[in-house]
């Protein structure tokens, strides 16, 4: 767990510098670099890390200190789970090799036609394959607990881990589909020709769902373990099973809403996405309230009163209580952003804009991150048997995270309306219209200084933690519901169901418009080598 923890945040605190770096590049503080293609290689080696290595590392080590502290067992597959890290590892360095030397500037989507060198693609497969391991382990483990318990409820936060294992191994087939089938022919140099177009859609099956895999480990932690860490009670975990099997449901058949602009789909199956994608809110909005709830009975429980008497109770000295709040507030912000980006028409006006950057880095960095934050803070002392003693500087790191992301995204959201291009190098800002735009892009490489700083408090309190004094701690608890659980309907104590319609909606939302592009003839285009001669 602790592996697993360490190499993702190693590799995110060096994105997040990475991505301070573009950030000071693109603004007026100082010249232009000469080569503008290191900016690419930077963003490609940023949006990799935080997209495919840190992410599903967090969420590969919570699953597995899930399994000890909920299901009480030793983890079966032990060996297993050390391969699928070697795998992750390998494939991290494997694809970021070819990224610092220039060969691989395609950024995390891929962007064919162009085509990186195939060892990145093969590094990306590998962290694929390991994180399958993982997915695997997680069943594995659930039917062997099963078996010890027959008949039992299978306790919430392994019920929500296996929705997030379950929607990542199917969510990166996509992903695989596009790298196996189309993009690895061309970058090995069987082929000279790609369908840009069919590769898109593929790569839309993971895009969008891709994020509520990154979700998934902040939810966790919403539901099982705010309630606990501020004093107070899960107010249902009914509606916390029911949150999870939705976001299983409806987080897949999504992804074209990416698309919009893209003319090899038709305006029909991009209607049924953006009718999916808002059903996407329902998930969401029942979390919002449920947990909204456990915290008034946190502050009630701590002498709260009256309407609002119980969140001046709440203890807001408490990290956990500040991540929430942050996390809740920059999920706001972010999904009202998403609100335009779901809009068949709305989409035209900020449709890759800073706009688009700005609501993602609200969504994942902002509302999702903090919260790995609190996760790890909240497991650390039981993974290292030492206390952490550094609250202050704790709660500064969060502070600082959540006013910094506030100051890196409000300016995107602005300059996106104004129409800034997002992914640019560089700008003139020599140019009149361009002028105006200078000063938010100075505030945002301003937030993400602050954020470089959190980034370093954050990793000084984890190192301070296997310095500290060895402490005898109570028996790990995962937060309990207001009202005991006898028993749990069939329907939410395992999947079988809602992977039928989490496949069966991905098919049909996806099925027609894949056999249509794979129907048509002629539709490659060249292949665009990196580093190379068009």
């Amino acid at each position: 767990m602790l592996a697993h923890f360490w190499v993702a945040f190693a590799a995110f605190f060096v994105a997040l510098v990475l991505g301070e770096w573009q950030m000071v590049i693109r603004s007026p503080l100082r010249d232009w670099i000469v080569n503008p293609e290191l900016y690419y290689r930077s963003v490609t080696a940023h949006g990799s890390a935080m997209g495919y290595v840190f992410p599903t590392l967090v969420a590969m080590g919570f699953g597995y200190a899930i399994v000890d502290l909920a299901l009480k067992q030793p983890l079966a597959g032990r060996r297993w789970a050390w391969a699928g890290f070697a795998l992750v590892v390998l494939g991290t360095v494997v694809a970021m090799v070819p990224v610092a030397a220039g060969k691989a500037s395609v950024l995390y989507t891929f962007y064919p036609p162009l085509i990186a060198h195939a060892a990145y693609y093969i590094g990306i497969v590998l962290v694929v394959l390991g994180s399958w391991i993982w997915v695997a382990l997680m069943s594995v483990n659930l039917r062997v607990w099963k078996k010890a318990h027959p008949g039992e409820a299978v306790p919430l936060a392994m019920f929500a881990n296996l929705a997030g294992a379950y929607l990542w191994a199917w969510t990166s087939v996509g992903a695989a589909v596009e790298i196996l089938f189309l993009i690895l022919p061309v970058a090995l140099g069987f082929k000279s020709t790609i369908d840009a177009g069919l590769a898109r859609v593929f790569f839309s099956w993971t895009l969008h769902a891709i994020v509520y895999f990154w979700l998934m480990p902040a939810y966790i932690a919403f539901y099982t373990l705010v309630p606990r860490a501020i004093g107070g009670r899960l107010y249902s975990d009914a509606m916390a099973r029911i949150s999870f099997v939705l976001f299983l449901v409806f987080s897949m058949p999504i992804g074209i809403h990416h698309l919009f602009q893209d003319p090899q789909v038709g305006a029909g199956v991009k209607f049924l996405h953006a009718v999916f994608t808002a059903m996407v809110s329902v998930p969401t909005l029942l979390t919002v309230f449920t947990i909204t709830a456990s915290v008034e009975i946190a502050g009630r429980l701590r002498g709260g009163t009256g309407a609002l008497g119980w969140v001046k109770a709440l203890p807001w000295h408490n990290p956990m209580m500040l991540a929430v709040a942050f996390s809740f507030i920059l999920l706001g912000f972010g999904g009202a952003g998403g609100l335009i980006n779901m809009s068949y028409q709305l989409d035209f006006a900020v449709h890759n804009t800073q706009w688009i950057t700005g609501h993602f880095h609200l969504i994942f960095a902002g509302a999702i991150v903090i919260m790995y934050f609190a996760v790890a803070y909240d497991l650390w002392p039981h993974l290292t048997g030492r206390a952490l003693v550094h609250g202050g500087m704790m709660k500064a790191q969060l502070w600082l995270w959540f006013l910094g992301m506030i100051i890196l995204t409000f300016p995107w959201h602005v300059v996106g309306v104004m129409g800034m291009p997002r992914r640019m190098a560089y700008f003139d800002y020599t140019n009149p219209e361009i002028a105006p735009q200078a000063i938010t892009v100075i505030l945002s490489a301003i937030g993400g200084l602050m954020l470089v700083v959190s980034g370093v408090l954050f990793l000084l309190v984890l190192l301070g933690g296997h310095r500290a004094a060895t402490v005898d701690l109570p028996e790990f608890r995962f937060s309990q519901p207001v009202h005991a659980v006898a028993r749990v309907p069939v329907a939410l104590n395992g999947y079988a169901l809602w992977l039928a319609l989490m496949i069966g909606l991905s098919l049909v939302n996806y099925g027609y418009p894949i056999a249509q592009l794979v129907g048509l003839k002629q539709t490659s285009v060249p292949a665009v080598p990196i580093g190379g001669t068009p």
